[in-house]
């Protein structure tokens, strides 16, 4: 992997990933409590394209599971968007939010070392390390929260999002 001298350590190239690799990533164990929670953590940011600070921040009460949207705020434009979500993503946020996240305030709960989930709140840190460890077991080495939202990005381009 090469950085970019000069700027701490950020890559030089995004990860482009495949349909088959994103697959693979959004194939979580929705058995555990852990895989439903990695599942729509994916899948929020492949599928929506929200920033990692916009993730760590969504919170129970941004999520109308009924009309099957997403209502959150964007601090680098400040403005608050809402999203529809897909098949995939709204099943994803049922798994999750009905099953293992916390009542009210931010929605994700640390992974424990047994594998399971623990506190309340995760970080950007934290999220950035989830997405590395979950892109090496499926075989992408180097993944990067960004480059979820640069997937997501070049699909919507692709697909003829301004």
């Amino acid at each position: 992997m090469r950085f970019l001298k000069g700027t701490g350590n950020k890559k030089a190239d995004a990860v482009s990933l495949t349909t088959t690799q994103v697959a693979k990533l959004l194939d979580q164990d929705t058995a555990t409590d852990q895989g439903r929670r990695d599942r729509l953590l994916l899948a929020i940011m492949l599928r929506l394209g929200l920033r990692v600070g916009e993730v760590a921040a969504l919170e129970v009460a941004d999520f109308d599971l009924q009309a099957g949207e997403l209502k959150f705020y964007r601090p680098k434009v400040d403005k608050t968007q809402t999203h529809k979500l897909d098949r995939l993503t709204l099943q994803a946020a049922r798994d999750y939010l009905t099953k293992d996240a916390p009542a009210v305030g931010v929605i994700w709960r640390r992974s424990t070392k047994g594998n399971g989930l623990g506190e309340q709140g995760l970080s950007e840190r934290a999220i950035t390390k989830r997405v590395r460890y979950l892109g090496e077991r499926a075989g992408v080495d180097g993944l990067s929260a960004h480059d979820l939202r640069h997937y997501w990005a070049t699909q919507a381009a692709r697909n003829g999002t301004p």
